[in-house]
């Protein structure tokens, strides 16, 4: 892996744990943390699956090191990141992207989170308990990452870096 990759990776990581442990809002029974979510689509964009997936689980390791997230974050993080990394991988298109961000931790990964809370966390909760802020964190920092991966794809050096990544 190049030092390039790298550097963004870190600078991906710092923005997602910055934003997430001061841009929040109430999700019914829990916070939504939209900041991770348009990481993950930004990282998708620009890096791919792989390094979108890897920045997700440091992302949370941090969090939950510091205490600013819970062990929710990790399939609530890399599942989002991995399916809007195969789905920008396959269609090139930024919405798509986002929609599989919206669909891997909106929907898959709150289905994911009940054996998984229940196992380390201890709960017997069902899916309705995680779906919807799930889908409320993810769809509002898809919009948000979409928004500004687009904008960065743009950007002469973003194209450049994306050929470099992606070939």
């Amino acid at each position: 892996m190049n030092t390039k990759k790298l550097i963004l990776m870190t600078v991906f990581v710092a923005i997602a744990v910055i934003g997430s442990t001061f841009i929040s809002f109430p999700a019914g029974i829990a916070r939504a943390y939209p900041i991770q979510h348009a990481i993950n689509v930004i990282a998708a964009v620009v890096l791919g699956p792989i390094p979108a997936i890897t920045i997700a689980f440091i992302t949370g390791l941090i969090r939950v090191l510091t205490g600013t997230g819970s062990l929710l974050a990790f399939p609530g993080g890399m599942i989002g990141a991995a399916l809007a990394g195969l789905f920008f991988r396959r269609t090139g298109r930024i919405w798509i992207a986002a929609l599989g961000e919206m669909i891997g931790t909106g929907v898959i990964a709150s289905l994911f989170a009940v054996p998984y809370a229940a196992i380390l966390m201890g709960t017997t909760v069902t899916a309705l308990f995680f779906m919807p802020p799930f889908l409320v964190s993810s769809i509002s920092g898809a919009i948000i990452g979409a928004i500004i991966a687009r904008k960065l794809e743009q950007l002469p050096n973003v194209r450049r870096i994306q050929q470099e990544f992606f070939s």
